[in-house]
């Protein structure tokens, strides 16, 4: 397991940008933490790194946003609203698992069974300093 402090929103997305540079199609990231932990920063930084130009902001009320402008097309959900796996079932997330695209899911820890086996886990921790922590999970 590897952690990484992130000191400031930018630093996250710049790490998140970093990450992107390793994904390729069929990726999933699975992003886990509390309310304001920096998942979307991460995001932020994923889908700069993938080369679109979209504003991220978080699924939470729409649970799945796609940005289809980059390298790679990006599925960015979010479970924070689902209390059942046929929830997430029922907002094409198998036939999206099919695209060649890049998975992001925050919050997934809330439906671990349904992540596929290569999932990239990371766990990200916000700091008493307000700094953030990640750690990547096998």
């Amino acid at each position: 397991m590897t952690s990484t402090v992130l000191p400031t929103p930018e630093a996250a997305q710049a790490w998140g940008r970093d990450l992107a540079q390793s994904l390729t199609a069929g990726d999933v990231v699975a992003l886990c933490g509390q309310l304001g932990a920096g998942k979307t920063q991460v995001t932020t930084g994923i889908v700069a790194g993938l080369g679109s130009a979209a504003a991220v902001t978080s699924p939470t009320f729409t649970l799945l946003h796609e940005y289809l402008d980059g390298r790679l097309p990006v599925f960015h959900f979010d479970f924070y609203r689902m209390e059942r796996p046929e929830e997430v079932l029922g907002i094409a997330w198998d036939e999206i698992l099919d695209e060649p695209g890049v998975v992001i899911v925050e919050w997934a820890d809330l439906f671990p069974e349904l992540m596929p086996q290569t999932t990239r886990w990371f766990e990200l921790r916000a700091q008493p300093d307000g700094s953030r922590m990640i750690q990547s999970r096998g």
